[in-house]
């Protein structure tokens, strides 16, 4: 499955969030919320080296729920 940190930049991972489908976008969503959680665990136990990957995991949840809302609204589908 595709992570946050797997992509080269935000802008691949956009893409392949929008390649997927929307049953891959909720289980890539299921991940990395389990991900952020794991995350939030080790941060407060001083074992995380980036606290930046916070962030970035909280962005690519809003991101997936982004494309989730514009596919079910009909927004921004390729004609």
């Amino acid at each position: 499955m595709l992570m946050p940190d797997d992509a080269d930049s935000t802008r691949d991972f956009i893409e392949n969030l929008r390649e997927a489908t929307d049953h891959e976008l909720r289980d890539i969503r299921a991940q990395v919320q389990e991900s952020l959680q794991n995350l939030r665990f080790r941060t407060a136990s001083g074992q995380i080296d980036d606290p930046k990957r916070i962030r970035k995991y909280r962005k690519a949840i809003a991101r997936i729920n982004t494309i989730l809302r514009e596919r079910e609204l009909g927004i921004n589908q390729p004609s």
